[in-house]
């Protein structure tokens, strides 16, 4: 595989920029919340649950989150939450939309870097709209090729998206820090993939099934060594 034959996917949410730590201290101020109708380890389940079983319904994010989390204290308090508490969620779902984008290290420099030589693409699922706030506050965006915002990664999608955009599997390389959505996929497909995982993992996106493809699967641990995998594929 040629270097400039190479097609490089993205994943954005914890692989360009920092998002679970925001869900993780919205998790933390919800068991506060409800810290005097049950510990901490039943909130945090009835919470997963209630997600998983809206997940169809409300897709992936933070209205979703609230949502579910409103569901969640409803359910758990059995109707006793007060209005003031449920506006208490309602400004937490507020405030994760308005946080600022803070980028992982190097982001900008590798993009910057490797948009010389390949196209770029972003493939990131979840709400459309707060997602595009999040890329153009990133100031990453002039960086790709195209930007796609899907409602599920699964080989079916990356499929269409290959065949949408004219690139061979074969000459597809996906990076992100889930397995599940960023690097088995595209395995499936013939493509290869980065995975560079982030020090938190949604409880959704964790798998026991393993990447194993030799010369198509990489692990890194930081973006900055992404020119270095790229080399070694060409």
């Amino acid at each position: 595989m040629a270097a400039h034959d190479l097609v490089i996917g993205f994943d954005a949410d914890d692989t360009l920029w920092h998002n679970e730590n925001i869900f993780e201290r919205s998790h933390e101020r919800f068991r506060e919340l409800l810290a005097r109708h049950h510990d901490a380890a039943t909130v945090d389940r009835t919470l997963f649950a209630t997600e998983m079983r809206n997940l169809e319904l409300y897709g992936y994010g933070v209205k979703g989150f609230t949502l579910s989390a409103i569901e969640t204290a409803i359910h758990l308090t059995e109707g006793k939450i007060s209005a003031a508490e449920i506006q208490e969620i309602v400004e937490l779902g507020r405030e994760m939309l308005a946080h600022p984008v803070e980028l992982l290290d190097g982001a900008a420099d590798i993009l910057a870097t490797l948009a010389l030589r390949h196209r770029l693409l972003l493939i990131t699922k979840g709400d459309i709209r707060d997602q595009e706030r999040k890329l153009a506050k990133s100031e990453l965006a002039a960086h790709f090729h195209q930007v796609e915002i899907v409602s599920e990664k699964n080989p079916e999608t990356y499929a269409r998206i290959l065949r949408r955009h004219t690139i061979a599997p074969e000459r597809f390389l996906m990076v992100g820090n889930s397995v599940k959505s960023d690097i088995l996929p595209v395995l499936t497909l013939g493509g290869a993939g980065v995975h560079i995982p982030y020090r938190l993992l949604w409880e959704h996106e964790r798998t026991e099934e393993t990447a194993d493809a030799v010369g198509r699967v990489f692990v890194i641990d930081s973006l900055r060594k992404l020119p270095g995998v790229v080399a070694v594929l060409a």
